[in-house]
């Protein structure tokens, strides 16, 4: 679940072209009478992505007529351009990338939030003098490059002096710096980290304001020729998340033996942390607000990248997404 990149103009003009002549009638019910699905997952098999797994292997996709296959992200993949080509059906990202990548140029649509609140944090070692986004001024941040949450803090908090540099997926520079400030995934890196013996304190990027889903996606065309399956496949995957976070283990146990780089232990912390900290549901006990969205946060979020020039051209966001699907 590692954030995506901006697709670079010349490679949109292939983007759309396969679009414009490939075909999305396909779905077409299987022998069995279900109707094939392709989710594009946006890494590999991981419990962030369990109330997927949790709705494919308890049979809810089934009992909506859906056969749906989940699909890891190909090394150097795009998520964005295996949707809009056809390639999958849905895919998974975070709204500011699907109102970056439609001011692109992409037909994509949001349909239901997988989480009401990014787990991207910023980590540092316990006895570090960060306690607030504003202390980060005269300290470097190792970030992925060109990350927006990074400009809209710079911006908010009126900050001169913020180096960054490239993060990588690796702890190896945390723990051997006690200066080191590095963006992670709070249901990841901390975890890794105390086990490796380091105290570390953590400050959520959507503290600060910045604050986008984690959505399902598909494309405008996608939606419009099958609502019905939209609506299916939307329905199954928030039973689906409800489960998962009621009863995560059967779905650990799974992922466990799709992803060998996964351990049991990882895979519970990962599993408490997306519930305690109320990232699929919202905090809502009855979990009444999983995939849920709201316009207000659409247009916040589109508000955001607007100030800080970091869409490609003029966009109406209310095209970026769709309330019908998660009521």
């Amino acid at each position: 679940m590692r954030s995506g990149k901006s697709i670079p103009r010349a490679a949109l003009v292939v983007t759309l072209a396969l679009f414009v002549n490939g075909c999305r009638g396909r779905q077409q019910p299987t022998a069995n009478g279900l109707t094939p699905v392709r989710l594009q997952l946006d890494w590999y098999p991981q419990p962030e992505h369990g109330g997927f797994y949790a709705a494919q292997s308890l049979g809810y996709y089934k009992a909506e007529g859906l056969d749906v296959t989940i699909l890891p992200l190909p090394q150097y993949g795009s998520v964005a351009q295996l949707v809009s080509t056809g390639k999958a059906d849905f895919g998974l990202g975070s709204s500011d990338q699907i109102l970056e990548w439609d001011s692109n140029g992409l037909p994509l649509l949001a349909v239901a939030a997988t989480m009401q609140h990014d787990p991207q944090a910023v980590m540092v070692h316990k006895d570090s003098s960060i306690r607030t986004f504003n202390d980060l001024e005269g300290h470097t941040v190792a970030a992925q490059p060109g990350a927006v949450w990074l400009k809209f803090v710079i911006s908010r908090f009126h900050l001169h002096n913020v180096r960054q540099i490239p993060a990588t997926l690796s702890i190896a520079n945390f723990l051997a710096d006690p200066g080191y400030v590095q963006q992670i995934f709070i249901t990841s890196e901390p975890f890794f980290a105390r086990q490796a013996g380091a105290d570390v304190r953590t400050l959520l990027i959507s503290s600060s304001g910045y604050d986008p889903y984690r959505v399902q996606f598909t494309t405008r065309g996608f939606a419009a020729q099958h609502p019905d399956v939209v609506a299916k496949f939307v329905r199954a995957s928030i039973r689906g998340w409800q489960q998962y976070l009621h009863d995560p283990a059967p779905t650990n146990a799974l992922l466990l033996t799709l992803n060998p780089a996964l351990n049991p232990a990882q895979v519970a912390y990962t599993a408490e942390a997306l519930r305690d900290g109320g990232f699929i549901d919202g905090g809502d006990s009855r979990s009444a607000q999983t995939g849920r969205m709201t316009a207000s946060r659409w247009t916040e979020s589109y508000e955001q990248l607007n100030s800080l020039d970091i869409l490609d051209g003029p966009l109406e966001p209310s095209i970026a997404y769709s309330l019908q699907f998660a009521q």
